[in-house]
């Protein structure tokens, strides 16, 4: 073989012939030939929930809409201390945890809520997490802010 010179296989003209033979049975059938129904209906069909927005370190939303569900998680166990009214009350959730080493706290924003929800999170257990201090029973020190929007933005 030589740069930018052919290479003398015919794989990529097998395949491409391929996916042309597949597009002209999908067409004659008209559904997608090779589809496999549960995947599709899976993604297709709308199922799922839209009224959750998940926070987690390396994913922190800034905003949630009124009315949906924050969902915080986590690498490990912590208790997650929360306010939507700047601190003047909060609330301590302790997270679940879902069984594949992930942990996470919902906090149900209602309809009502203008304000942001900020909380910080306090471990349950010592951490080795980069992007959190690691502190064993003890606040990070840090407040993380998601803003409500109204749902019909």
């Amino acid at each position: 073989m030589r740069a930018g010179r052919p290479c003398g296989a015919a794989l990529p003209l097998m395949w491409a012939h391929a996916e042309y033979i597949r597009l002209l049975r999908s067409f004659a059938d008209g559904a997608v030939f090779d589809r496999v129904e549960p995947v599709a209906s899976r993604y297709l069909g709308g199922r799922g929930r839209k009224d959750l927005e998940l926070w987690k370190p390396t994913r922190q939303v800034r905003a949630v809409n009124r009315g949906d569900t924050l969902r915080i998680q986590a690498p490990a166990p912590f208790r997650l201390r929360w306010t939507h009214d700047e601190w003047q009350t909060h609330s301590d959730t302790d997270s679940a945890d879902c069984g594949l080493n992930l942990h996470f706290a919902d906090i149900g924003i209602g309809d009502a809520q203008h304000l942001p929800i900020r909380f910080t999170f306090y471990w349950l257990a010592s951490v080795n997490l980069p992007t959190f201090r690691r502190q064993q029973e003890s606040g990070e020190g840090q407040d993380y802010v998601v803003r409500v929007l109204d749902s019909n933005v």
